[in-house]
């Protein structure tokens, strides 16, 4: 499969292609600076920087096989890490953004990255505990017990900040398929913000607030897969205006995690092609 990463600039409604390889690039995050793009390939964590794209291999030491649940900190200092290093099953670590040696934060196995609060203070990620349900989790970057917000009604998964940290968005299945939820950062007030029949994944919202852009797959698709023809959709925060603004062939890898500009103007994904 054919990886190209690329940008889509909301004003103009075009596509800019960074960065094209043979190998499965994926879930692209946009650093906090504005200069790079992060990303998995084959295991590790590349840095592309956006004024001379190549894929830069992060030193993040005998951590390998990472996953494409990853990310960078607010400040921009210290990026996030989902791997399956341990042969647990998928563990978050902490490293610093210039590299070097990762320091495990989740408390158990299996556990998937997916939001870093505003303020730097806390992670939200998915895990399977004792019934093996995924449910959505926040804990400490200063480490602590993890907190559940989901009480395994379903597969939820996808949890991502809004940009005042008040709430969490993320996709669940609790009453079907997956559709797009919300809720207070506690946990508190979960409700659904639309419905309709494709299976909606992957909510991000932008840093100024105004859009919610998540990854739509075709009715009756089960999980989250790739190599499928799926939509990029714009929403407002509260589920209105629904505007499909790209139809690809992606799914698993395509943004996975956060992946708006800085400034909102854009946000980075990345499209697969048969060779």
């Amino acid at each position: 499969m054919r990886s190209s990463l690329e940008v889509f600039d909301l004003a103009t409604g075009t596509t800019r292609v960074v960065l094209q390889s043979d190998k499965i690039v994926e879930a692209p995050n946009w650093s906090p600076d504005g200069r790079y793009l992060l990303v998995n390939s084959e295991g590790q964590l590349f840095r592309v920087p956006l004024d001379r794209p190549r894929m830069d291999k992060i030193d993040i030491g005998a951590l390998d096989r990472c996953n494409n649940d990853h990310g960078i900190s607010p400040d921009g200092q210290t990026i996030v890490i989902s791997s399956h290093a341990g042969g647990q099953g998928s563990e978050i670590y902490l490293v610093s953004a210039k590299g070097g040696v990762p320091r495990k934060v989740s408390p158990q196995a299996p556990s998937w990255w997916h939001g870093w609060s505003p303020d730097g203070a806390t992670l939200a990620y998915v895990a399977a505990r004792g019934s093996r349900v995924i449910d959505v989790y926040t804990l400490p970057v200063t480490g602590g017990p993890e907190v559940r917000l989901t009480m395994g009604e379903g597969h939820c998964d996808g949890p991502d900040y809004s940009p005042d940290g008040k709430r969490i968005y993320y996709n669940c299945d609790r009453d079907g398929h997956a559709q797009i939820w919300v809720m207070a950062a506690d946990g508190s007030g979960q409700r659904k913000l639309f419905a309709d029949a494709h299976v909606n994944w992957f909510p991000h919202p932008s840093p100024d607030g105004q859009h919610l852009l998540y990854l739509a797959y075709p009715p009756g698709t089960t999980g989250h897969p790739g190599d499928l023809s799926v939509a990029l959709v714009l929403v407002n925060p509260e589920g209105g205006n629904q505007r499909r603004v790209l139809e690809l062939n992606g799914g698993q890898g395509t943004m996975n995690v956060p992946n708006w500009a800085p400034d909102s103007r854009a946000f980075a994904f990345v499209r697969f092609e048969k060779p």
